[in-house]
């Protein structure tokens, strides 16, 4: 690859990453994140609401009711509003986490119950928010083609389960598959990686850039694995966890082992320490 093919394909990779978080239902049309009382919660634009909708939409829509195990909607007489695009009154709501989630439309709002931990909550985009024209564009370091690095990806007898810290505070238990090893400045280092549904090899770091120059708890990277099998960290694509975008995303963190001790000085910054 030349460097003006690579630097161009890295540079459409990062127009790609701003028009993602601008496009319908994205992070920049999050509008807010609710966490459901046992009982019913009303949504609606009145201010009584538990779940609070924009001024545009009538007062009481209707309501989440939660029994402590599950979500169910209901619906005010005349209200229009669909789950999965089929107009409904009442729903069984299945969460984020599932393979079938419920997401609830009402004219340009769409919302969906999310479950962390013992927690249920109820995300809500906007679509005619602002943000999502006005954000300013994603800032990057120079395109430095010594940080893509070669990586050698090393299952474990067994996925292990690891410790994640996450916005809210707690810790989430994920399983990581395996680790990346990799060698910069004559040093071998090593980084846990969850391998996703579809196969990706996905890591969260944290580096010292985090403290002036990067996101404050560390950024997310997907390993370049080629059609030979060649794996490579690319930290040209490493870029910000939601959280940099919007207060109502849920993100998790890096672990421990995975807190480099070098300056990844390539990738996504972040302008607001």
């Amino acid at each position: 690859m030349t460097e003006k093919t690579y630097r161009q394909a890295i540079q459409e990779w990062r127009k790609e990453r701003d028009d993602l978080i601008r496009k319908e239902n994205g992070w920049l049309a999050l509008a807010g994140l609710s966490w459901l009382k046992l009982g019913k919660n009303q949504f609606g634009s009145d201010p009584k609401c538990e779940i609070q909708l924009p001024d545009r939409i009538a007062a009481i829509i209707g309501s989440f009711e939660y029994n402590g195990k599950s979500v169910s909607l209901r619906v005010n007489p005349g209200e229009r509003v669909k789950v999965n695009d089929t107009q409904t009154d009442f729903a069984i709501l299945q969460p984020d986490i599932s393979e079938n989630a419920s997401y609830i439309k009402l004219e340009d709002i769409q919302m969906v119950v999310i479950q962390r931990g013992n927690r249920m909550g109820v995300r809500i985009w906007d679509n005619k928010r602002e943000e999502r024209r006005s954000f300013p564009a994603r800032t990057w370091y120079d395109i430095e083609e010594s940080f893509r690095l070669a990586a050698t990806f090393t299952p474990y007898d067994r996925p292990k389960m690891a410790y994640f810290p996450d916005l809210t505070g707690e810790k989430a238990e994920f399983p990581v598959e395996g680790y990346l090893s990799f060698e910069f400045n004559s040093t071998t280092h090593k980084v846990d990686i969850n391998k996703e549904d579809d196969g990706t090899l996905f890591l969260r770091f944290w580096d010292p850039t985090s403290k002036d120059e990067t996101y404050p708890t560390g950024r997310y990277l997907i390993a370049d694995v080629e059609s030979n099998g060649k794996v490579f960290l690319d930290f040209n694509k490493a870029y910000n966890p939601p959280c940099a975008f919007t207060d109502f995303a849920t993100c998790v963190f890096a672990p421990e082992q995975n807190h480099l001790d070098f300056k990844v000085t390539a990738g996504e910054t972040y302008q607001k320490h």
